[in-house]
């Protein structure tokens, strides 16, 4: 096949990746599905679904204040609330740019922790690790960027975004559909994007150009690419999701390939 032709010819010492339908049928897979790697910002995926669990159960609500003065769970979900990349620093007013920050996830998972009164890691291990299964996940460091998994952890958590067990559809539904329609902003690795449309936690393919995903891919595609050599999509138009773990951080080589094998992969679904 010529995606696993392709990640051959990937400049990683290391690389694991699996193709999942949405009832969890792997399609393809390739190198070791059980070695743990670095996911960097994939774990955002992780901390917005454990937020959304909390919105359903209660304990969270989307347009309850949280963040710096004037923002929202809404907005720090949606790179909204004008923190900076990664310092708690305001830069921008609420709701007027897409500034993506990985502080504005760490004050996301503190307003979580005070609102079901249970620390962040537990909850998250309670009502989302726990419950799919997902026993390799672990978080080591930021809840924006410090988890570690494996695919086969991480195929069980792609056929949940496809077909939720955890979430209502309709709220899966919410977060993958823009927030805060007509914002700008810079998409790391791919520059300034006119518009740079996020849902609740979840990059969103739309029209983007460039980007980390292929030319194949529907606009509907979302998920999320890390900066330790990872990306996690689903493409619901193809009723496919693809996750791709390496030991090589982001660089000029991910932006080349990834596009390409992303095509290669649709293309062999036809």
């Amino acid at each position: 096949m010529d995606s696993v032709r392709l990640i051959d010819q990937w400049p990683v010492d290391n690389a694991a990746v699996a193709v999942v339908r949405a009832d969890g049928t792997l399609l393809g897979a390739h190198g070791d599905r059980a070695r743990a790697f670095p996911l960097a910002s994939v774990t955002k995926l992780l901390t917005a679904y454990t937020t959304l669990i909390a919105v359903e159960e209660g304990a969270v609500e989307l347009d309850q204040p949280a963040g710096p003065e004037g923002a929202t769970v809404r907005h720090l979900l949606a790179h909204t609330a004008g923190l900076g990349f990664n310092e708690h620093r305001v830069l921008a007013p609420p709701g007027q740019r897409r500034l993506y920050s990985t502080a504005g996830f760490e004050q996301l998972a503190d307003a979580v922790s005070e609102h079901t009164g249970i620390a962040f890691e537990r909850y998250q291990r309670e009502a989302l690790l726990q419950p799919l299964g997902l026993r390799d996940t672990v978080l080591t460091g930021s809840v924006g960027a410090g988890a570690e998994s494996t695919v086969n952890d991480l195929v069980r958590f792609a056929a949940e975004l496809q077909r939720p067990t955890l979430l209502h559809q309709t709220t899966l539904d919410e977060a993958t559909t823009v927030a805060f329609p007509g914002m700008n902003g810079v998409l790391p690795g791919f520059g300034h994007q006119k518009p740079n449309d996020w849902g609740l936690g979840f990059e969103l393919r739309d029209h983007k150009d460039p980007h980390w995903t292929g030319k194949r891919s529907s606009p509907r595609t979302f998920g999320h690419f890390g900066q330790s050599g990872t990306f996690l999509w689903v493409d619901p138009e193809a009723g496919v999701s693809c996750v791709a773990l390496t030991d090589r951080d982001f660089g000029p080589w991910a932006a080349q390939a990834w596009p390409e094998f992303t095509d290669a992969v649709l293309a062999e679904l036809g």
